[in-house]
């Protein structure tokens, strides 16, 4: 299995996950308008500091990818499926914040 399609599988869930949750929200549009800009700059600050660390950790040796199992396209020396990990946190845990919160707590 290469890592591409782990990530894509991971994607997809993440992404399901937020679909049933907003279906489910009864407030979603106003989530939705309150939620899209905080979510983006949370997004490039994450990626931002995946790509810095993830970069360091492969100079230093912690990490080594087999070339058979990446697509091949690096930012630096970072595959760019290791980036879907904290894409899918990033969809997965507003998720999972709406289908735990508690309903009616606020109007």
């Amino acid at each position: 299995m290469t890592y591409l399609l782990l990530s894509l599988v991971f994607l997809l869930v993440a992404a399901a996950v937020l679909a049933v949750a907003l279906a489910l929200a009864p407030d979603r549009a106003r989530l939705v308008r309150r939620w899209w800009a905080p979510v983006l700059i949370a997004g490039v600050v994450v990626l931002v500091l995946t790509a810095v660390f993830d970069n360091v950790m492969i100079v230093a040796g912690f990490m080594t990818y087999a070339d058979a199992h990446i697509a091949g396209v690096k930012l630096g020396l970072v595959p760019v499926e290791d980036f879907a990990y904290p894409l899918a946190a990033l969809l997965l845990l507003p998720a999972l914040w709406l289908l735990t919160r508690r309903r009616g707590s606020r109007s």
